[in-house]
């Protein structure tokens, strides 16, 4: 449950400006999580979130660029928890997760922002990665396929 409301957090900051714990307790209120500003308080401390300057002159939360070892711990989490298969067409990197896990992985992935990554796009259970090419996509999809058989050891 935490792994999914650690995703469903990162989903949230990453389409969403969030100012307060508050709003985040009720936007993850709305998407089904009944947590109390106490775990919501220890979640952001656990993701390393921040808050950042946004273009309004307020701050909102968003991802620690300093802390990517934390936050790739936290992908390789969400994507063993969540994938079932990875492949690839030309420049294009089809990733397919369990029903509900397609927006919180694509946001993890979104996070470690992969320079290779041109930009995803989230459904249900699929998310697609537009790389810069197809050799980069078949790169991208053998080191994913290798963090999913390392986690099923």
């Amino acid at each position: 449950m935490k792994t999914r409301r650690h995703a469903k957090i990162l989903e949230i900051i990453n389409n969403t400006s969030v100012e307060t714990q508050e709003e985040l307790q009720r936007l993850l209120r709305e998407a089904g999580y009944n947590v109390t500003q106490a775990t919501v308080s220890r979640d952001i401390k656990e993701l390393r979130l921040i808050k950042t300057p946004d273009a309004a002159g307020g701050y909102h939360y968003s991802t620690a660029r300093g802390g990517e070892e934390h936050i790739s711990a936290r992908f390789h989490s969400i994507f063993s928890d969540s994938v079932i298969n990875v492949q690839y067409a030309q420049n294009i990197v089809v990733v397919h997760c369990l029903t509900g896990m397609a927006q919180a992985a694509c946001a993890a992935m979104d996070s470690l922002h992969w320079k290779q990554v041109i930009g995803t796009l989230a459904g249900d259970d699929t998310f697609i990665c537009v790389v810069t090419s197809e050799r980069d996509a078949e790169e991208l999809v053998l080191e994913l396929k290798k963090m999913l058989s390392d986690t099923e050891r």
